[in-house]
């Protein structure tokens, strides 16, 4: 599954428990009617990948939702879900998805050209 959105957070990596378990958070907001602002983690070795972005960067992210249960002292059954990120590519940033680039040159109108400059070797 894949999320769209502008990088509003891009949290520091954070290592817990005993077994240096590495987990780094980033927080997106899509551009849908009703935006929405998703919090996605990266474990591990994922959370070297966010090195190279930055807040404002639009992104296309790759994700797992994951699931579990746990069982409170009461026994009785909690759920929890996460999103999971795996891979994140840049699809530039905010200004430059609301302003396509302005270097594009027009090319003249067949009725502007000047017929007689044609040189191509067949008429």
């Amino acid at each position: 599954m894949e999320l769209e959105g502008n990088i509003l957070l891009i949290g520091d990596t954070q290592s817990l428990g005993s077994n240096n378990f590495r987990k780094r958070e980033i927080v997106i907001e899509t551009s849908e009617q009703y935006p929405q602002k998703i919090l996605i983690e990266f474990v591990q070795d994922k959370c070297d990948i966010l090195e190279k972005f930055n807040i404002g960067q639009t992104v296309k992210v790759s994700i797992n939702i994951k699931g579990r249960e746990w069982i409170n002292p009461e026994g009785e059954a909690k759920y929890f879900n996460s999103i999971q990120g795996w891979r994140i590519e840049s699809l530039g940033t905010l200004n430059q998805r609301q302003h396509p680039p302005t270097n594009i040159h027009p090319v003249a109108p067949v009725s502007e050209m000047d017929e007689e400059d044609d040189d191509l070797p067949f008429s």
